[in-house]
């Protein structure tokens, strides 16, 4: 995994301190009560820390199951994972969640606060100011509500007792393990979403890993509790995942009865090029590229639907979350901060 993490193992010598010194607040936590589940004896939680040893020689294995002894199943997560919003609410209501006037007024209140670095981060990786405030507004409100669950309970309830996606899991597990080493962070203490994101921009530990920066160069990667490193974080994220300069994320498009119905929502990867869908009667509202490709969405409103063409940076928008909905929040948040943030 590339990342500003990459000398993590020229320092391996440095690991079993900084672990320790990680782990040193273990002391601090009580046994939690006995209605919640262990993993202390769990075959997977052995099983991973028997493969993460072996990957990272710097960590130590009993140290990791201290740790993960003390990692809780939660129910409330378990469920949670059953109904994100994406997947259950029509686009009418979803956008209701985040196209607020109490969002619009704070992420402008946001911005305010952090208007040079949001200039510099635009400036440097070359995405929107207003693409970076509004994903922080989505995933976070701007850091107020960045998750009230343990990581490390999130990140071993859905890595030991999710099988639909233990896989996943299990790796970022891992990657949280070696990034709270890295950062000497404690293990138990971190706080994230259900899912075991974290910080304002809701990363997940292989994210943070690999795409976040110490925007303020105090020599601290803290996407918790300093927006710089924040801000950064996400601009740098969006630009290795492909982020162009300048270009349009999506159009609203008309369509005739003659598109393919299994051409709508087809997928979030643009496969198509805008001329085939300008022939098949999907045309743009507004002019495009002929040979840009892009991919045909198509949300349900209250009494009927709209249609949009996605190019190449709505797709760069749901590489954040896989979601045509989530991308489509991010941009019209951000169209709405846009009108707001100029001086």
């Amino acid at each position: 995994m590339t990342s500003e993490h990459n000398g993590f193992h020229e320092k391996q010598g440095m690991m079993i301190a900084m672990f320790k010194r990680g782990l040193g607040a273990l002391c601090l936590w009580s046994v939690v009560a006995s209605a919640a589940a262990s993993y202390s004896d769990h075959e997977g939680a052995r099983a991973l820390v028997d493969e993460l040893v072996a990957e990272e020689r710097g960590l130590d294995r009993e140290r990791l199951l201290q740790v993960l002894a003390k990692a809780q199943r939660q129910e409330r997560i378990l469920e949670a994972m059953s109904r994100p919003a994406e997947k259950v609410k029509p686009w009418h209501e979803y956008r209701k969640i985040f196209l607020t006037a109490q969002r619009e007024e704070e992420g402008l209140a946001f911005f305010a606060a952090h208007r040079d670095t949001f200039a510099r981060a635009e400036a440097e990786f070359g995405v929107p100011a207003e693409i970076i405030l509004a994903i922080i507004g989505v995933e976070t409100f701007y850091g107020r509500i960045a998750g009230s669950y343990r990581v490390i309970d999130a990140l071993a309830t859905l890595a030991f007792d999710y099988p639909r996606r233990a896989a996943f899991f299990s790796k970022e597990l891992k990657n949280y393990l070696i990034l709270t080493a890295e950062q000497e962070l404690d293990p138990l203490a971190m706080m994230g979403s259900y899912a075991g994101a974290m910080g304002y921009g809701q990363f997940m530990p292989s994210s943070y890993r690999a795409y976040a920066v110490d925007f303020d160069g105090d020599g601290v990667i803290d996407i918790w509790n300093n927006p710089v490193d924040a801000i950064g974080s996400v601009a740098n994220y969006l630009r290795r995942h492909g982020w162009r300069s300048g270009e349009t994320i999506v159009a609203a498009a008309e369509a005739g009865p003659a598109v393919p119905e299994d051409w709508f929502n087809a997928g979030l990867v643009p496969t198509r090029t805008v001329a085939e869908f300008n022939a098949a009667g999907l045309r743009s509202a507004q002019p495009l590229d002929p040979e840009a490709l892009a991919t045909a969405v198509r949300l349900e409103l209250e009494d009927g639907h709209e249609h949009w063409l996605g190019l190449h940076n709505f797709y760069v928008i749901t590489r954040y979350n896989h979601s045509a909905m989530y991308a489509m929040s991010v941009h019209q948040l951000g169209q709405r901060l846009a009108a707001g943030m100029q001086p």
